[in-house]
């Protein structure tokens, strides 16, 4: 019923509100959003090349750059969208997908390895929402409420995953 929910809600942001403009650009993160049935994961995927490219020539404080521009950005672009559409959480905006993705790979050095451990735990906390990030999902609102929950599930997906990387390390595996 989710699944159906949020792409009945993504279609009505794209007949509404998604008008090519800056906003609508940046909260679907070039479109990814309207992809179709999972638009959270396609946004994920989406932001996994971005983070590797600022990793590389940036290192872990572009990361953290691009996390902190992201979000700020990113409230900007949802809260346009939110009153364009009349919804809360609209599936097409991934945007807060992007910050919270890359905010998990801030620990980790660039590599397939990681950064697919970082997904998939992102990917968990985001879908699953353990408390606190349930917490903050059903009661932080408007367009800073779209971007908290999956900042703290990047952060608890950046602790899973250098835990992860550590005991590989550990047994000779990473």
């Amino acid at each position: 019923m989710d699944k159906l929910k949020n792409h009945i809600s993504a279609k009505r942001v794209r007949k509404n509100a998604f008008d090519f403009s800056p906003a609508g650009i940046i909260a679907t993160w070039f479109g990814c959003g309207f992809l179709p049935l999972a638009p959270g994961t396609w946004g994920s995927v989406a932001a996994l090349p971005v983070a590797w490219v600022i990793a590389i020539t940036a290192g872990p404080l572009g990361l953290v750059t691009g996390v902190v521009v992201v979000f700020l950005i990113g409230i900007w672009a949802v809260n346009a969208l939110l009153k364009r559409s009349g919804e809360d959480d609209p599936g097409s905006i991934v945007i807060d997908e992007v910050a919270g993705q890359w905010l998990t790979l801030i620990a980790v050095a660039p590599g397939v390895m990681s950064y697919g451990i970082g997904f998939i735990y992102f990917r968990l906390f985001d879908i699953f929402k353990p408390w606190p990030i349930s917490w903050a999902d059903r009661k932080l609102k408007g367009a800073f409420g779209v971007m908290a929950d999956d900042i703290l599930a990047g952060t608890f997906a950046a602790g899973a995953t250098c835990l992860t990387l550590a005991g590989l390390n550990a047994i000779g595996v990473a």
